[in-house]
């Protein structure tokens, strides 16, 4: 029996049970880059499909983000998997992914050391699986069956996350023997997986891998030792909690333990601040503090809480924003998408900030400008400042550790801070959890309350967000003198109740209907945690409300 299938403006004749590979096989030379996944009358799904219906068929390359995510995620399986077959029965080998460095994530390894012998063994049993197309296949389990089983295999991270899910079944995917649950959907097989490269670092093993916007070239491995530092930082702050996954936060909060899990995060991270403000009174000279950080990572709140402490250390400070420096709207330029550049440096009066920064540091009085977003232009409000010996300015701005912003000033008259919130806990010791995605959910949340936003105008923007980032935010943060982590190992579980109605209401029909879903499967994972601990000064309060701070 014959069914039709749709792919774009043609149409073509298919056996009954049809696997999707076949078709995307046969349309594969009507895209650039390799096919990952299908969508099936609007329906995503993994290429081991079978077609038994008429449908309506499009397909996602490497080159789109889901299918950039699908091919990370399957080449995170293979070195997983690579990395147990390293080991021996008497020996078993077990890797631990921790966060990503750039377009690469880092690992750790248990029962071995990491060294170059056990690295270059690694590499070619995985290039041996990506020669012989090792298959990726499926099976749905009974949610109870899945806990004794991943019990079984010593996965006890797996075990205490699906003891909470209220799903009747788990997706369990196999790849040449090995087992594992993965966090979305999977290639078909393994021979789309050889882009990427293996390097030691720090006692584990870094794997570069290939990002949407290039996917046919690896990404040259780069040393961020301070975000390497600071990751690791936070993960030291989880660990004090006995928060290693998301089974372990769900556990403090099903034994009443939320209220203390909240304040001791809120206290590290108090003590982090303070500890900033300190080595800012140490360093003489200093009369800027430069902050940058992607979009929501915290600044404006991080900004009034380090003031706080330079107040309890004898400064006067005060704080400004660049953005009162932006150039009039009309002037400001295109990106190469046809839309205004509002994230490049282009979009700052460079001049007149770097006039006002020299005269405040030479003691002279200015009048600071304050930005009309309404009008879109500059304006002059009577509002007069001075730098005494005591005073000391709070600058917040996406360039502000760019020198390019504040050339006029000397270098020891800086103390440049990088504020990101880089997420402590994964959902289980294979899958991360994304920083970005961290971020993403805090901006939802706040443009909801803030401006009325829907998830989907926010999720409609967050692309052109992320290339403002990668171009004119990550490329410094190495230069900064301190990172601060603003993430909580319990902000996901607080964030939930804000976030999972807005992404409910994400229509089907919805360009970002997928991306509204992949993040409500995301947040699925976790017991949610209630506001009435958070603290008032709290950066999460910045997103969710309720803080003392006038933002």
């Amino acid at each position: 029996m014959k069914i039709a299938i749709t792919v774009g403006n043609t149409h073509a004749e298919y056996d009954t049970g049809t696997v999707l590979l076949k078709v995307a096989e046969d349309f594969q030379t009507d895209y650039r880059y390799p096919i990952v996944l299908g969508k099936v009358d609007g329906k995503l799904t993994e290429l081991f499909r079978t077609l038994n219906a008429d449908a309506e068929v499009e397909f996602l390359t490497t080159g789109d983000k889901i299918g950039n995510q699908t091919i990370i995620r399957s080449m995170n399986m293979l070195f997983v998997a690579a990395c147990s077959r390293a080991g021996t029965e008497d020996k078993p080998v077990r890797a631990i992914l921790h966060f990503s460095i750039r377009s690469g994530l880092f690992y750790t390894v248990e029962g071995c050391e990491a060294d170059d012998a056990f690295v270059e063994k690694v590499e070619c049993i995985m290039r041996d699986m990506i020669a012989r197309k090792c298959r990726i296949t499926k099976t749905s389990v009974p949610t109870n069956k899945a806990v004794e089983k991943f019990a079984a295999m010593n996965m006890h991270d797996k075990e205490k996350l699906f003891r909470t899910r209220l799903h009747s079944s788990v997706n369990i995917y196999d790849l040449d023997g090995y087992e594992d649950y993965n966090y979305g959907y999977m290639t078909y097989d393994t021979s789309l997986l050889g882009n990427f490269t293996l390097h030691r670092y720090q006692g584990g093993v870094v794997m570069m891998i290939p990002s949407a916007s290039h996917p046919d070239t690896v990404h040259e491995f780069i040393e961020d030792e301070k975000i390497f530092v600071t990751q690791l930082m936070g993960e030291k702050w989880a660990e004090k909690q006995r928060i290693d996954c998301v089974g372990d936060l769900n556990e403090h909060v099903i034994n009443g333990n939320s209220r203390q899990v909240v304040l001791i995060s809120e206290a590290l991270q108090e003590g982090r601040i303070a500890q900033i403000a300190a080595k800012i009174r140490h360093r003489d000279g200093v009369k800027f503090v430069m902050i940058a950080g992607p979009s929501s990572s915290g600044k404006t709140t991080f900004s009034q809480r380090l003031c706080t402490q330079l107040s309890a250390l004898g400064f006067i400070p005060h704080c400004i924003g660049v953005d009162n420096y932006f150039i009039p709207r009309a002037l400001v330029p295109y990106d190469e998408y046809g839309q205004k550049d509002y994230e490049s440096l282009r979009a700052v009066d460079v001049e007149a900030f770097n006039t006002d920064m020299t005269r405040l540091l030479n003691e002279q009085e200015i009048e600071l400008p304050t930005y009309d977003f309404i009008t879109g232009n500059r304006v002059y409000n009577g509002e007069k400042l001075s730098l005494g010996k005591e005073e000391i300015l709070v600058i917040e701005g996406i360039h502000c550790l760019n020198d390019d912003l504040s050339r006029a000033l000397p270098d020891e008259s800086k103390f440049k801070i990088y504020v990101s919130a880089l997420t402590q806990v994964n959902i289980d010791e294979h899958n991360r959890i994304p920083t970005t995605d961290g971020r993403l959910l805090r901006r939802i949340v706040r443009d909801h309350r803030t401006r009325g936003y829907t998830a989907s105008n926010t999720l409609s923007m967050w692309d052109s967000v992320r290339r403002g980032e990668e171009s004119y935010i990550f490329p410094f943060q190495e230069t900064a003198d301190e990172i601060f982590n603003s993430a909580m190992p319990y902000e996901l579980a607080l964030l939930k109740l804000y976030a999972q109605p807005l992404l409910f209401q994400v229509a089907q029909d919805d360009p970002q209907y997928y991306e509204a879903h992949r993040l409500l499967k995301f947040l699925d994972y976790f017991i949610p945690i209630p506001p009435d601990d958070v603290p008032k000064n709290s950066i999460l309060r910045e997103f969710i409300g309720g803080g003392c701070f006038h933002l």
